[in-house]
């Protein structure tokens, strides 16, 4: 299991189209801060049927988007 899959899980389940997370609301899922490591990581979110669209390092936050299957 990935370290992030309690993430991509949430993710999943949430369902919406486009989702926004600040990085506060993911170290809440989580349990912990996101690093760099999320960058390998990301691509695993594909298999949940999401992906990433835009990090904001100003803003501190992510948009996932649902991918067509």
């Amino acid at each position: 299991m990935s370290k992030y899959e309690k993430l991509w899980k949430y993710i999943q389940k949430d369902g919406k189209l486009d989702i926004t997370l600040s990085f506060v609301e993911i170290k809440k899922i989580l349990g912990f801060d996101i690093d760099h490591s999320f960058l390998t990581y990301k691509k695993e979110l594909l298999n949940f049927g999401y992906c990433i669209v835009k990090i904001s390092l100003k803003e501190k936050k992510i948009l996932f988007r649902k991918t067509e299957k």
